[in-house]
């Protein structure tokens, strides 16, 4: 089926990402990485409203406990606004050892955080309730999209630079991840897999930074739909709206040439394609506010 794209936001981001749909606020959050901008959009006035400006975050994710938990590049904060938050885990060296990309929650109330440097590999992190951290995987060169598949048995990741998502055996009980392998790679024609969501049938959505668009693939890696924009770089993907239908993408101005087509470019924007599909909700942290 043909979607309609709309573009709802022109913030000139230079590398918007990190789309994240409240169901309580029915509200949606993003950010603007290389900037320190995060942005709250309200879908019934269409107003998209600056909310954070300072450190810089790579990602967001709803906490139970009050506010949200920013993986930033300085470390993991939790964030009620910029009079009211704290350090979970603070580098206070500016891009030393934690410095996010991309983040996600996962059912247990976890805050599973990728971190990304030019000059060398990035690991997935994992913040437990408790305080615990664990590393689920070194090596990686582009830490990026996260999700997990409705049934709870398999967790995807993406890392950008090897063009690859994997994907993960996920133990419900337990909450651990084992038996890593290749879900989708996709050639150096498609540009590369960035951030990514789960729909409520299993389907993986990735948008491609470089590949002005945003690819549905079905849970054995094969694609089922693409959808195209007018931004070079698109760069997430969440699905939101009071019946998770409106899926909202992010892009970029950073890196971005012209689109395919020779059509106008249009980069650092926010975009919303309604569908037929419904998403699903996304997880939330439940992590204590240090006293």
């Amino acid at each position: 089926m043909k979607s309609e794209v709309e573009m709802l936001a022109a913030e000139n981001a230079v590398v918007g990402e990190g789309p994240l749909w409240d169901p309580d606020a029915q509200k949606l959050y993003w950010t603007d990485i290389r900037t320190g901008r995060f942005f709250e959009f309200d879908p019934p006035t269409n107003k998209n409203r600056l909310i954070h400006r300072g450190v810089f975050v790579g990602g967001a994710s709803v906490n139970k406990q009050g506010g949200f938990t920013f993986g930033t590049w300085e470390g993991v904060m939790l964030w009620r606004s910029d009079q009211d938050w704290k350090w979970l885990h603070h580098d206070p060296e500016r891009g030393g050892t934690m410095q996010f990309n991309d983040v996600t929650a996962g059912p247990d109330g976890s805050f599973y955080a990728g971190s990304f440097y030019e000059d060398r590999p990035g690991k997935l992190f994992r913040f437990f309730p408790d305080g615990a951290v664990e590393v689920l995987a070194e090596g990686v060169g582009v830490s990026n999209g996260m999700g997990f598949s409705p049934d709870l048995r398999t967790f995807y990741h993406t890392d950008t630079r090897a063009r690859t998502i994997y994907a993960y055996d996920y133990d419900p009980s337990t909450h651990r991840q084992s038996n890593r392998r290749t879900f989708v790679t996709l050639p150096n024609t498609e540009g590369a897999p960035d951030g990514m969501t789960v729909d409520s049938e299993g389907f993986i959505w990735s948008a491609t930074w470089g590949g002005s668009s945003v690819i549905r693939f079905d849970p054995d890696g094969k694609e089922e739909r693409r959808i195209q924009f007018p931004a070079t770089q698109t760069s997430s993907v969440m699905f939101g709206g009071s019946d998770l239908t409106d899926l909202y993408v992010t892009s970029a101005n950073s890196g971005a040439g012209k689109s395919p087509g020779d059509r106008e470019h249009r980069g650092g924007e926010l975009y919303r394609v309604k569908q037929e599909i419904q998403g699903k909700p996304e997880f939330k942290t439940d992590i204590p506010w240090p006293e």
